[in-house]
């Protein structure tokens, strides 16, 4: 099985400043005030993800999920350690992400697609089903700092998702926008999944990660704290599926699932 991913030993590590001018700095200093910290967000993580593997990467908030994506991604380069990847890199790593808020939606369709590597050409061809999967309509040729947070998202995974890659990253993807374009969403990675394609999935939802995931990674404050079965990483980070939101989560990605597969993962 050919190797997608390999994570060796990554660290990053980030300094926190408490003040913003030099006066401020200077006072701090002659109070005998600490005027930064440094804070490791990645911790001397290890792992490797073979093509075609499901991961879904969990933990609680500031464990250092979103900043691990962006390793992998190539948007952020490690203090030390070393991440390799194989393949074309696509995915929603923010919502928005590589916007110029300026623009137009038609207009930072073409840039956005063009930063995940996608020709002109390609972009011309794949126009109309992302135009269709963002369910934008006129404001597709407003300037996208007019969009609410829900539309973000959906023109930028509505450009992402259609970017042919080997590995696809999405960070949160489903957390924002109405229940019927989620399940679009759902939809989407779950062929993602189906097509053989590497799937990164940062997500809270245990019924979604259940479904979709074959695999658990779990953070703690920068270091993986659990790599293996689903259900016994749900387990390990206490995650709770029955509540009200995680329970309707699982049954839309079993709406999918099931229909698309016949079988749960």
């Amino acid at each position: 099985m050919t190797t997608s991913i390999v994570c060796e030993n990554v660290t990053k590590t980030f300094t926190l400043r408490y003040h913003r001018t030099i006066k401020q700095i200077s006072v701090a200093m002659a109070r005998g005030d600490e005027t930064s910290r440094t804070m490791r967000a990645v911790d001397d993580v290890s792992f490797t993800v073979e093509q075609g593997e499901s991961i879904g990467l969990m933990g609680l908030n500031g464990s250092g999920k979103s900043t691990l994506l962006k390793l992998i991604n190539g948007v952020m380069r490690p203090d030390s350690g070393s991440v390799l990847t194989r393949g074309r890199i696509a995915g929603l790593i923010a919502t928005g992400a590589g916007f110029h808020p300026q623009l137009t939606g038609r207009e930072n369709l073409y840039l956005n697609a063009a930063i995940l590597g996608m020709s002109e050409r390609e972009t011309q061809r794949k126009f109309d089903e992302i135009v269709e999967f963002a369910e934008l309509g006129h404001r597709l040729d407003t300037q996208v700092g007019h969009y609410s947070s829900g539309q973000n998202a959906r023109l930028g995974f509505a450009i992402a998702i259609h970017v042919d890659s080997d590995i696809f990253l999405a960070d949160e993807a489903l957390a924002v926008g109405d229940k019927p374009f989620k399940r679009k969403c759902i939809k989407k990675m779950l062929e993602i999944r189906d097509s053989g394609r590497t799937l990164f999935y940062v997500s809270h939802a245990a019924g979604s990660v259940r479904k979709m995931c074959n695999r658990v990674v779990v953070l703690e404050e920068g270091r993986v704290g659990f790599d293996g079965d689903v259900d016994e990483g749900i387990r390990y980070l206490h995650y709770e599926s029955d509540d009200e939101e995680g329970a309707a989560e699982e049954n839309d990605v079993e709406e999918y699932g099931d229909e698309d597969t016949g079988d749960d993962i």
